[in-house]
């Protein structure tokens, strides 16, 4: 469970990446998911109206409906409650029986839902500014080094666990400082100096710009995208593009506990992305991130130990999680 203040201050207004549209199916449909650790569910009925809901039964608080999939009703598996699309209740068993109750006014509490060509992203609060509004100028960014989001195709998503707080492993994503250390193959691929290696901070979301290198080896680069680009929409969604074909990966950091995150990866690819390019890429990607799987654990234990007070950030190098760690106590008050 997260901290009550993190979850209140934090998630329960944040806009996260849920799932991707495919997920609905080809008409009404549904995706379960969660901000943070707060239950949502992503529904889109006949007319194509896309709505969110807190992922909780009415009745006695269950979490409400799982997975994904194509389907008419939400039903909960507990005493079998059934819900619209609309988050209207339509059936509680037995209700005939008691004098007095009515099922009309009985609704799912309501969130916020919105797209970016064809991922589909959530807010547990339902007056969140649109979102729009937070990703700014990332979709333009995107667009820039080549990756149309409209024509992505979702090929797969990746599942893992970290025992680590989730605050260690989105500062691990913040900073490339320790590339050239811990991930050779990378560094084989990009460019990681400090003087080609670009970091930038905005509003909303931060972003880490990397050239191919000269010479470089590990990674098949020729193709349209001609530089990666990595971003950290706040306060847990990351985007990841790798120079070669089309390509994007984008999945939250899920608290799960003060010392375990877990986390998805759901891969897009142009249409004529080849297989085998694709699976060199998901390879290198994996190994990077058995990589830093070690590297947060070691940083969980050591935190853990309590034998540093603080640790000594470098201004430049890991500016971003500067910028995260202000984000934080701002939320925090």
């Amino acid at each position: 469970m997260l901290p009550a203040l993190e979850r209140e201050r934090i998630f329960a207004r944040a806009w996260q990446y849920v799932g991707h549209l495919v997920e609905l199916g080809e008409g009404p449909g549904y995706v379960a998911a969660r901000v943070g650790d707060i239950p949502v569910v992503v529904t889109r009925d006949r007319d194509g109206v896309l709505r969110a809901f807190l992922n909780v039964c009415r009745h006695r608080g269950s979490v409400l409906a799982a997975g994904a999939g194509a389907r008419e009703t939400l039903q909960c598996p507990y005493h079998a409650w059934t819900y619209g699309l609309d988050g209207t209740l339509k059936a509680a068993p037995r209700s005939n029986r008691e004098p007095g109750f009515d099922c009309e006014g009985i609704s799912l509490r309501p969130a916020s839902v919105g797209t970016w060509g064809p991922f589909l992203f959530a807010n547990p609060d339902p007056e969140a500014v649109p979102l729009a509004d937070i990703l700014g100028e990332l979709p333009e960014l995107v667009a820039a080094t080549g990756v149309e989001v409209e024509q992505l195709q979702h090929h797969s998503r990746a599942e893992s666990s970290v025992e680590a707080n989730w605050k260690l492993v989105a500062e691990n994503f913040l900073e490339c400082y320790h590339c050239a250390v811990a991930h050779p193959g990378f560094s084989a691929v990009v460019d990681v100096s400090p003087d080609a290696y670009e970091l930038a901070s905005g509003d909303t979301f931060s972003s880490q710009f990397g050239p191919v290198r000269g010479n470089g080896s590990g990674l098949d680069t020729a193709g349209e995208v001609k530089r990666s680009q990595f971003h950290f929409l706040w306060p847990n969604t990351m985007i990841n593009i790798f120079p070669g074909r089309t390509n994007l990966s984008i999945g939250p950091l899920l608290p799960a506990g003060p010392e375990r995150t877990d986390r998805f990866l759901d891969y897009f690819f142009g249409s004529e992305t080849d297989t085998a390019w694709i699976d060199e890429l998901l390879a290198f990607d994996g190994q990077v991130g058995v990589e830093d799987k070690v590297l947060v654990e070691n940083v969980q234990r050591g935190v853990a130990s309590g034998l540093i007070e603080r640790g000594r950030l470098l201004p430049d190098s890991e500016r971003l999680i500067v910028d995260f760690q202000q984000r934080l106590q701002t939320a925090l008050g």
